[in-house]
């Protein structure tokens, strides 16, 4: 009798895309555990799920830093859109929709609290101590699910789901590059990246025009007239392009006046939402707390929880700086506040 894996294998075999990544051509770097029902991406993804830095992203920065408002984005809610809208595509395409929602729910657990001001803060301290790479949150992010997670022992998860976290990313470039994606082996793991991209780009107007940055009005009128008035019109116009385009191909593409207009709105992004003062008011306030626990770190290594028992030892330099970031890009906005507050804020006397 056929195991509950096995079945659903056999379903992969008839309904999957010839395109698409089969479950049981995945592969990982250790031995695991035989699992009589789940397949591997699924089990990926239970793992990833079950993590601590994917239960931290609740409490981690998208633009606004530490809203009030409960209705303001996350870095969890956005990693929750970036699945609903990559799912969404792959079920269309029938392509593995496992395999997505693994790289979804993993491609940024490596951020930096207080979002990309953050990244962008612990990028200049690393090249400043002479790491010329710098600091990047995919490549963090594959750092803890592969090293730091279980007490460094890493998830051991598939290759696949680990290419399209380290891949996803494009950086602030062109949304057009977002569709190129040669260097991913797996057309879900360009569905991931292209799927960040649409729901970033579509939540973050949202938000900006709740937090009062904006207004409807503001928008490229040629890019609503093409993509819709509205979030859930927007992201269904280019969900349904992306499907019409690239069903039963081996590519995923998109009609160049919708991409035009997708860019077009995140250049608007870029101009008039992310250098708002009321979106980086706080980035100097943010700098001198990251640059303060850093230096601190750096200079009582035994302080730091991720190492306690094998940083005192280290005599390499870089090697500390990367241990220490790994600290400060693990922890949530107000975790980060909360240690400085520990540390530097006078608390009065009691008797």
């Amino acid at each position: 009798m056929k195991s509950i894996k096995q079945i659903l294998e056999d379903i992969e075999d008839k309904r999957l895309s010839t395109y698409a990544f089969h479950s049981k051509n995945a592969n990982r770097p250790a031995p695991i555990s035989p699992d009589d029902i789940r397949l591997d991406f699924q089990r990926d993804r239970d793992r990833i799920i079950h993590s601590k830095a994917f239960r931290r992203l609740s409490h981690k920065t998208q633009v606004f830093i530490s809203p009030e408002g409960d209705h303001y984005r996350t870095r969890l809610t956005h990693t929750l859109e970036v699945a609903q809208i990559a799912r969404t595509i792959a079920r269309s395409l029938r392509l593995n929709e496992d395999l997505v929602e693994a790289i979804s729910l993993g491609h940024d657990v490596g951020h930096t609290p207080f979002g990309h001001i953050g990244e962008g803060i612990l990028d200049a301290i690393y090249k400043e101590r002479g790491l010329k790479c710098g600091f990047r949150h995919y490549i963090q992010s594959v750092r803890v699910l592969t090293r730091l997670e279980k007490g460094g022992k890493g998830l051991n998860l598939t290759y696949q789901v680990v290419e399209g976290v380290l891949k996803h990313s494009k950086g602030q470039v062109d949304v057009h590059q977002a569709f190129e994606g040669k260097d991913i082996s797996t057309l879900e793991g360009r569905v991931v990246r292209i799927s960040d991209s649409i729901a970033y780009i579509n939540h973050d107007i949202d938000d900006a025009i709740r937090g009062n940055i904006i207004s409807q009005a503001d928008l490229p009128e040629e890019a609503v007239t093409i993509l819709g008035k509205t979030h859930g019109e927007r992201i269904g116009t280019i969900v349904m392009d992306i499907v019409e385009n690239s069903y039963d191909k081996p590519d995923i593409s998109i009609h160049d006046e919708v991409i035009d207009a997708i860019e077009s709105l995140r250049a608007f992004l870029y101009e008039r939402v992310y250098v708002d003062p009321r979106v980086k008011g706080e980035s100097n306030k943010i700098e001198f707390v990251i640059r303060t626990l850093f230096d601190h770190y750096l200079t009582h290594p035994g302080e730091n929880p991720l190492y306690k028992t094998n940083i005192d030892n280290v005599k390499d330099e870089k090697k500390l700086v990367i241990m220490v970031g790994d600290h400060i890009a693990g922890m949530t906005d107000r975790y980060a506040l909360r240690c400085f507050d520990e540390l530097y804020v006078p608390k009065p006397w009691m008797s």
